[in-house]
């Protein structure tokens, strides 16, 4: 699963707040019980960070198809995820900036 979600900025607070809750999913009921964003990784960006709508942050979530109920749940009332179009447009950013950020990282290291 590979998703991105957009979300007004004003909610930013809001948004971080579920993101941050219960980083083990140890409070969660089954099935989804030890799953989390937290144990899952993701990646936030305001919308002019990545040259995007100034006016929304975006989140990126990558993990398990199984994860992707969870984030339905979580996400419903707070974000919605992007036209397909927008999503692998805004996927690939996320994906060019951890790469770049590797590509550094080696340089570093040799």
């Amino acid at each position: 699963m590979r998703q991105v979600y957009e979300t007004p900025i004003e909610k930013k607070s809001q948004l971080a707040a579920v993101l941050e809750a219960d980083p083990y999913g140890e409070a969660e009921p089954e099935p989804f019980h030890h799953v989390s964003f937290g144990r899952n990784g993701y990646k936030l960006k305001d919308g002019i960070q990545l040259g995007e709508d100034k006016a929304k942050i975006y989140l990126y979530l990558r993990g398990p198809d199984e994860f992707e109920k969870f984030v339905l749940l979580k996400l419903k009332d707070l974000s919605a995820r992007c036209k397909p179009e927008d999503e692998a447009r805004i996927a690939a950013k996320f994906d060019e900036e951890e790469g770049n950020a590797e590509v550094g990282m080696g340089a570093i290291f040799g």
